[in-house]
């Protein structure tokens, strides 16, 4: 159950299990649901009252710290994934806009062109709720009906999505929200520029930031513009990074303090250096990723799904342009706009710019985008928000297209998998050059190497040889290296700071290294992590029939430490400052490093590697 709720299809399935809740609750007891989420809720400090119903807090308050998800997300990707490279934004983000401006197309033309009897000009108002993908249920259920589904074509969604997310709120922002009052938004430029400048100047107080954002939700609330724009906008200025090595250091001086006198005080110094060492990126999602996947988005579903059912609702609802042009914006246009964006644009440049993933990850891309669910459902209520019967029909052909691009993208990846291997893998994958992480690049004459020079595979571990972790994933490795077509490194990663032995244990087996001895002394120190004090080490020098006079000397003059420092210096480079880290071909490995996952992980770099030696693609190439 835990291993299912970290997944992404977990929060998924909270969410549709939450949509049934409110179609059952609704077709039992209707006016329960309506007077539940009709209730008024008041907050009043002074004279000062905001007094909103239920579904409005949710939808409008709730729903600012899922906008501030998908922005910290979006951020991250632009920091530390491929779209730090900025030209890779280019294609999905062309994708995205397309992806909303042919479903409201058809949704438009659906709607103009409707019979007389369905007052088709009445629906033309709801035209923003065929554009908006749901990112966290389309993501969910890609995870369910595309398994095997390599990690870049999350990363391409994820982009399409973002691009996505931010027209959709300038869209609720300008078109759906309420006559604007200039002045008050005017307060909101001001607090959004005070947030800006708090993080220019490096203020770290949560507290400060948090003040900030309520009082920029109470604006944009005042002024008309839908205030969950706040979430995506501060989402988006929270800074990713991985964290410095000598911050960790500083971190670990304020533990050895407090461990040293352990007062409130100090105690509060060291939890404070601690969590400042990560990224606001990482601790803000840390904070509200679980809140937003298992309760704010399944809370929004509850409020908003409930629809009353019966065969002349449906027969109306299923002959009426709002709920025709809903599912054909989405089953239609979203397919025709992602992948038709990407193969016009890979035709334009020659083959220059072309999706980081292969055709079937891009078709299966368009098909999942189908889903529009929660930024839908919100921009229908406001739309449709004194017309019962248009937003009940919005809603069906919302839940409609949902399922109808669920059984898309099933067929499409259940096709795929039926190619035979290399062009399923070509399919998924595509044949561009993956961005470089490590640095520098493996060198055999310079790094311990197991395994053969030609593997198509290589896997970097940066480790200490003190580290438990490290000693942890000493079995997946080992598993890993009965691989035939994998090359092994091991780099220093010596964190002197907590583990007071490991820099001569690191030391040592540069000495054994000397002598041709390395994996041999690497293999008995992770063996014996608890036990790497100077006599322990010569012991096992002995026991490997080492010079012992030789391997002394060299302990003791430190012979070998600058040869530890070049692993340092990579590491710093690489942006490793914890261990075990891993590389594999190339690229960071940010998952687990249990057996299934580096095992899932290595046979989609090797299946990469594949694609780029394959004649075809040489040919091609040439």
């Amino acid at each position: 159950m835990r291993a299912f709720v970290r997944t992404e299809a977990g929060s998924a399935g909270v969410l549709v299990a939450a949509i049934v809740v409110a179609l059952v609750w609704a077709n039992v007891d209707l006016s329960s649901y309506d007077r539940i989420w009709s209730t008024t809720l008041s907050v009043r400090l002074g004279g000062a009252e905001l007094a909103l119903d239920l579904r409005t807090w949710v939808n409008s308050g709730l729903m600012t710290l899922f906008f501030l998800v998908v922005g910290l997300e979006a951020r991250r990707e632009l920091d530390l994934g491929d779209l730090r490279d900025r030209r890779r934004f280019l294609l999905p983000g062309l994708a995205g806009v397309l992806g909303m401006i042919i479903p409201v197309a058809i949704y438009l033309a659906v709607n103009a062109f409707a019979g007389a009897g369905h007052a088709g000009g009445a629906g033309l108002v709801g035209w923003g709720v065929a554009m908006s993908t749901d990112t966290a249920l389309a993501l969910g259920l890609l995870a369910l009906l595309g398994r095997g589904v390599p990690d870049q074509v999350r990363v391409f969604l994820l982009t399409v999505f973002v691009v996505d997310d931010l027209i959709a709120l300038v869209v609720i922002a300008t078109a759906y929200s309420e006559a604007i009052a200039f002045t008050p938004l005017l307060f909101a430029v001001v607090v959004f520029a005070g947030i800006l400048g708090l993080r220019a100047l490096g203020v770290r107080r949560a507290a400060a930031y948090a003040a900030l954002g309520i009082l920029l939700w109470l604006c944009l609330m005042e002024s008309g513009v839908d205030p969950v724009v706040a979430g995506l906008a501060i989402g988006l200025t929270a800074t990713a990074y991985t964290p410095a090595r000598t911050a960790l250091e500083a971190a670990s001086g304020l533990f050895k303090l407090f461990r040293e006198q352990p007062t409130a005080e100090l105690a509060r110094t060291a939890s404070l250096g601690l969590t400042q060492t990560l990224s606001p990126n990482d601790r803000l999602q840390r904070l509200y990723h679980p809140w937003s996947s298992y309760l704010i988005v399944p809370l929004f579903g509850l409020a908003n799904a409930g629809i009353a059912i019966d065969g002349s609702f449906l027969a109306r609802a299923f002959t009426s342009p709002i709920t025709l042009g809903i599912i054909a914006g989405y089953v239609i246009g979203k397919p025709i706009a992602v992948a038709g964006t990407s193969w016009l644009v890979s035709a334009l440049s020659g083959g220059r710019i072309r999706p980081a993933v292969g055709w079937a990850g891009v078709l299966g891309s368009g098909t999942i985008a189908g889903i529009g669910f929660t930024v839908a459902l919100l921009i229908a209520s406001l739309a449709f928000e004194d017309r019962p019967d248009e937003l009940a029909e919005a809603k069906i052909g919302v839940l409609s297209a949902a399922v109808l691009a669920s059984t898309l993208t099933w067929l499409v990846y259940r096709m795929t998998a039926l190619l035979p291997k290399h062009r399923r893998a070509r399919a998924l994958l595509g044949d561009v050059e993956q961005l470089v992480d490590l640095i520098p690049a493996v060198d055999e004459e310079r790094d311990h190497v197991r395994g053969a020079a030609t593997a198509s595979v290589t896997v970097v571990e940066y480790g200490d040889f003190q580290c438990p972790y490290c000693g942890q994933a000493e079995p997946a490795v080992r598993e890993l290296l009965a691989d035939a077509d994998l090359q092994y490194v091991w780099r220093h990663l010596p964190l002197g700071d907590v583990h007071p032995l490991a820099q001569l244990a690191a030391e040592a087996s540069e000495a054994a290294a000397a002598q041709g001895g390395f994996w041999a002394m690497h293999d008995l120190l992770l063996a014996h992590q608890d036990e790497l004090r100077p006599a322990d080490l010569l012991r096992y020098a002995d026991q490997l029939g080492l010079d012992s006079e030789r391997f002394h000397e060299d302990l003791m003059r430190h012979v070998h430490e600058p040869r530890v420092a070049q692993d340092l210096e990579s590491a710093d480079l690489s942006g490793v400052s914890g261990t075990p880290t891993f590389f594999i071909n190339g690229r960071r490995h940010y998952g687990a490093y249990d057996i299934t996952t580096l095992t899932a992980a290595v046979r989609e770099a090797r299946a990469r590697a594949l694609l780029q030696t394959h004649p075809a693609r040489r040919r091609r190439s040439e």
